[in-house]
């Protein structure tokens, strides 16, 4: 892969286009911050190459007002002071002014951050999530609209993770394009807690080659060593960018930039979503290259690789997993994906909740209870293999027909007559969700 390729910014094109044409190129900015000659000089380029006199479009109102927009769209729990979003919109012009004047005077300073433990998908272990307050994610959002555009211009092609115009689903048709064309040796990456360690001081100097606004970069810092408050008491990070932070997406992306880059100035094939990065090789040697290539940069940046589930796998013998999805050679010879099996399995966990024998609701209600959840499901898992579905649709209606059977006096689950009584039309009938069904237009429509 060619450096120069890569290092091009993927929003724009190889010639200026008319004046007006920029607006289009970068629809996604936030038009309270980015004018047309703003983004003019984005393409061409600022002279030394770092921004100045950013801080006035962080306090302005109008920006403050945009960012309010999105907290309030995204909801979320309230911070360490109980302010609900709900809470802040009530007097929404007053709290607006009061940030802009504290922004402007310099008397703004974050408050602490709300530890919260969550479980980590497909384990027993749990992860720490960042809850800033209400006024803080707006103050958060609004700095993203200001220095969003400046990093985005430099971001690698084969980065996918938190970025205007790309998402799960790019990166995963990615894989599965290399994967068919024969890049069958993959490194299964996995940084070890890399929200939590991002250096500050490293941090720091990738923003100031972009950023000389002193004020921006000061208010950077104040968000990154913000308190966390946790059971134990309030304590202050020396390093890390937490989850949950509206900042954090965007700071995590500039952190490995570098390394997007660095691994396809060596010919490597990288796809990253945020922390989460495979790379794929036509041979074993191109994969342990990129393995010991990988290991050198982290350890300079201050980074770890996780010891056991950072490997290098040959699909043509054993699978991998990558956001969600399971890829695997199956009897054919062709790699295939489906599922993860821990997706599946957490799949399973959110309906039996909603499937109890003793849920007292009508059966439409929890049809279309349980249709709400699998839809969801299906949106984002509806190109796998096609021997996914059959099975799970057999299990939820089991399990509708296992409620049934308990309203009709009889014990045990779903089973012998019962196919007779409840028919599959039966549920398709009360409107319940057909994931085979579903699977089968998706084909149709993708032949079409």
């Amino acid at each position: 892969m060619n450096m120069k390729h890569e290092t091009k910014p993927t929003t724009v094109p190889e010639t200026t286009q008319q004046v007006g044409e920029v607006l289009l190129r970068w629809s996604w900015t936030e038009r309270a911050v980015w004018t047309e000659r703003m983004l003019t000089a984005l393409e061409q380029g600022v002279k030394g190459e770092r921004w100045f006199r950013l801080f006035d479009k962080v306090f302005s109102e109008r920006n403050l007002r945009a960012a309010t927009g999105k907290v309030v769209a995204n909801q979320g729990a309230p911070g360490v002071d109980h302010v609900t979003v709900e809470f802040f919109e009530r007097d929404l012009e007053a709290n607006l002014k009061k940030l802009s004047d504290q922004l402007r005077n310099g008397s703004y300073r974050p408050q602490a951050i709300r530890r919260k433990w969550i479980p980590k998908p497909g384990s027993n272990e749990q992860r720490p999530l960042g809850i800033p307050t209400v006024r803080d994610r707006v103050v958060q959002a609004a700095l993203v609209h200001v220095i969003e555009p400046i990093f985005e211009r430099e971001f690698a092609e084969r980065s996918y993770g938190f970025r205007p115009g790309r998402g799960c689903k790019d990166a995963l048709r990615h894989v599965d394009s290399l994967l068919r064309e024969g890049y069958v040796y993959v490194v299964d990456a996995d940084l070890k807690s890399y929200f939590d360690t991002i250096p500050h001081d490293q941090l720091m100097a990738r923003l100031r080659e972009r950023i000389a606004d002193g004020r921006v970069l000061s208010l950077i810092e104040y968000f990154l060593q913000a308190g966390i408050m946790t059971d134990m008491g309030e304590i202050i990070p020396e390093e890390g960018a937490p989850q949950g932070a509206v900042l954090s997406p965007l700071l995590s992306n500039v952190y490995l930039n570098p390394l997007d880059h660095f691994v396809a100035s060596n010919g490597l094939e990288m796809v990253r979503y945020a922390d989460d990065f495979v790379i794929l090789c036509r041979s074993e040697e191109d994969a342990k290259r990129a393995l010991e290539l990988v290991q050198q940069w982290t350890a300079s940046a201050g980074l770890m690789l996780h010891p056991t589930k950072t490997r290098i796998v040959n699909v043509r013998t054993e699978g991998f997993d990558f956001l969600g999805y399971h890829f695997e050679t199956v009897k054919d010879g062709s790699i295939r994906h489906w599922p993860r099996r821990k997706a599946t399995q957490k799949l399973k966990e959110t309906l039996r909740k909603k499937t109890k024998r003793t849920n007292g609701h009508s059966l439409s209600y929890i049809v279309r209870d349980v249709t709400i959840t699998v839809r969801g499901w299906f949106a984002y898992f509806q190109h796998s293999y096609y021997t996914t579905f059959p099975p799970l649709d057999s299990w939820i209606r089991m399990r509708l027909r296992s409620i049934l059977r308990k309203r009709c006096k009889r014990r045990g689950r779903g089973r012998g007559k019962d196919h007779q009584r409840w028919p599959n039309r039966f549920f398709t009938e009360h409107g319940l969700f057909n994931l085979e069904m579903a699977y089968q237009l998706v084909v149709r429509s993708s032949r079409r």
